[in-house]
């Protein structure tokens, strides 16, 4: 039986879980790393209508009656940080790059209605790039799952196996026929972070972000994700049911920087891209699938 952490309607807070982040001294090594069989639930969770307006307006999202496709997301971190600062993961949560992020909505989610939260891991994997595993969100009213996430992350680790190989190149951009620049104020990874309560350093100033290698702060992975999905929703063959939007997080998106955002439509399916201001490289590229 798995170990279960259950919280009835009040989430972990988070600054503690963020003292123990920056605390952690963990060194892992070897390819006999297990994950743990634990899980985090929140039982009653409940969106602040003050909390989603201000999450809509800085990711884009027009206010209606249901919840933004990527909001769960912000209701299930702090279950997310719980797993990931806990004694018996041993990752260091600083040390993690998110590669992909897949997102399935069954139904629209109305804002009032309560969701039972449900964190665990998934499968996990050692690869040329170090150690890849699954974070997977569940969502459900009613006793019925409504919405279903699972983020790909990875701990960078040196393939001491291989040889040294050529660095292959770049494959070239298939642009596609439909374009909308996207402008990202300076701002917007500090204005992220007091809406969705990820505040890695990386994301929050350029100074802080210089600290672990970066000559700038970059947007968050799921800020661009949804205001993607907010631009995509607004177009004329959005269907706003059931829903699967896939990701795969590339090039960092400096702040402040400008994108285009590219995308071709299909019946069952649109295939976009948030490309660089030479269209010549993505910052993410993914997929919509109507269910």
């Amino acid at each position: 039986m798995p170990d279960r952490l259950i919280y009835r309607d009040t989430p972990p807070a988070l600054l503690p879980l963020y003292g123990k982040a920056v605390m952690q001294r963990k060194s892992p090594s070897g390819n006999g790393l297990t994950l743990p069989d634990q899980r985090a639930v929140l039982l009653c969770a409940h969106t602040s209508v003050t909390a989603l307006r201000q999450y809509e307006r800085v990711c884009g999202f027009r206010s209606g009656n249901h919840m933004p496709i990527t909001w769960p997301h912000i209701l299930a971190f702090p279950l997310h940080l719980k797993l990931l600062t806990g004694k018996a993961f041993p990752l260091p949560l600083l040390g993690l790059v998110h590669l992909r992020n897949s997102i399935t909505q069954h139904r629209p989610i109305g804002i009032g209605e309560p969701l039972k939260l449900e964190v665990f891991f998934g499968g996990q994997a050692h690869t040329n790039r170090g150690v890849e595993f699954e974070l997977v969100t569940r969502a459900g009213s009613a006793g019925t799952v409504v919405w279903e996430e699972t983020s790909t992350m990875l701990y960078r680790q040196p393939d001491k196996t291989s040889g040294a190989t050529t660095k292959a190149a770049p494959p070239e951009v298939e642009i596609y026929p439909n374009t909308f620049n996207v402008n990202v104020p300076e701002a917007t990874g500090r204005q992220y972070a007091r809406v969705s309560g990820d505040r890695n350093p990386i994301h929050m100033h350029a100074m802080s972000a210089k600290a672990f290698g970066f000559p700038r702060a970059i947007a968050h992975g799921m800020w661009s994700k949804a205001h993607v999905a907010s631009i995509l929703e607004q177009q004329a063959g959005w269907q706003s049911d059931a829903v699967r939007i896939s990701c795969q997080f590339k090039k960092p998106l400096f702040l402040p920087g400008t994108a285009q955002l590219n995308w071709r439509e299909s019946p069952t399916n649109w295939d976009y891209q948030l490309l660089n201001t030479r269209g010549d490289a993505p910052h993410l590229s993914g997929r919509i699938d109507w269910l």
